[in-house]
């Protein structure tokens, strides 16, 4: 059953102290928007996670110098309620000015637009400033065809690894760089950005890295960003780049944890478990699922459980 943003109630907003369990479906817009303010201080959308206020993609050249005057406006006396707010710069430079603005201090978070191994360490440098500032480096170059290239970006990011909350996959970057555009009825892993998406999980999560599912941006497909969620849950992606307001429970929604599987990880945690045991027809192996089971917990807390969620 495809469940909308009518009938699907978003659940308290989580405690800040797990980012990335904490972001959910991190909604995009153009810093030049008029109702910048309203949306940072969750006046506007009662109930989002994370907001991202673009000042690159999303903004035509000509007119970031209106996105830097509206936020150089709203930043100041935020306080605290509302969102995880973050800001993609558009480049370390456009950083620096964001970061010398009253009320900067009042963001969470940056997120890394186009990174690499030629423009990280000018990020980094520029961020040195604001210690407090999560970090979200965005994955949508050449950066994630080339092995080489990826682990050395990896490595850079080791320097910080405690401030970064989650890599991001820019999927529509990454189609573009193919020459591609993803088609309205197909899931991104019926193209090749499902081949890069795995790629990505094999080279960034044994090393410690969450990873955030790309944008589905077909607005009036739920059903499809339904299937296309199933197999971001099944590969571990708890958190989602959405481009609407209607996209934000849906997505959500497809993190909460059936009681069955929440009953499953308790099980396993359980320091009186045996090492292998039968659980509900399937083998549980505390050993081998034990992380699963942590992470399992965690999503259950910061999503809810779902008591229509099949097992």
């Amino acid at each position: 059953m495809i469940r909308t943003q009518t009938d699907i109630a978003l659940p308290a907003l989580p405690a800040r102290s797990h980012p990335y369990l904490s972001l959910g479906a991190s909604l995009y817009m153009p810093a030049t928007r008029r109702d910048v303010r309203e949306l940072l201080r969750g006046h506007k959308l009662p109930g989002l996670r994370s907001l991202v206020l673009c000042t690159e993609d999303a903004v035509h050249p000509d007119s970031v110098g209106e996105a830097l005057a509206n936020l150089r406006r709203v930043l100041p006396g935020l306080g605290e309620r509302g969102p995880l707010r973050f800001i993609r710069p558009r480049s370390p430079e456009v950083l620096a000015e964001i970061l010398d603005m009253p009320g900067s201090t009042n963001l969470d978070g940056v997120c890394l637009p186009k990174v690499d191994v030629n423009n990280i360490g000018a990020f980094l440098e520029v961020l040195e400033q604001a210690p407090q500032l999560l970090i979200m480096p965005i994955i949508e170059t050449e950066v994630a065809f080339c092995d080489t290239a990826l682990q050395a970006l990896r490595r850079r990011l080791d320097t910080v690894r405690e401030r970064v909350a989650c890599v991001r996959i820019g999927g529509n970057d990454l189609l573009q760089i193919l020459g591609m555009k993803r088609p309205a009825h197909l899931t991104a892993y019926d193209t090749p950005l499902g081949l890069v998406i795995d790629r990505l999980i094999i080279a960034l999560r044994p090393h410690g890295y969450a990873l955030s599912a790309p944008v589905f941006e077909h607005i009036d497909r739920p059903e499809v960003l339904e299937r296309e969620l199933v197999l971001d849950v099944a590969r571990g992606l708890f958190a989602k780049t959405a481009i609407h307001p209607t996209q934000t429970a849906l997505i959500e929604a497809a993190y909460r944890v059936a009681p069955d599987e929440a009953a499953l990880a308790e099980a396993i945690l359980d320091p009186r478990a045996a090492a292998v045991f039968r659980f509900a027809g399937q083998m549980a192996e505390t050993a081998t699922h034990g992380r699963w089971a942590q992470q399992t917990l965690a999503r259950r807390d910061a999503y809810a459980a779902d008591p229509e969620m099949p097992a």
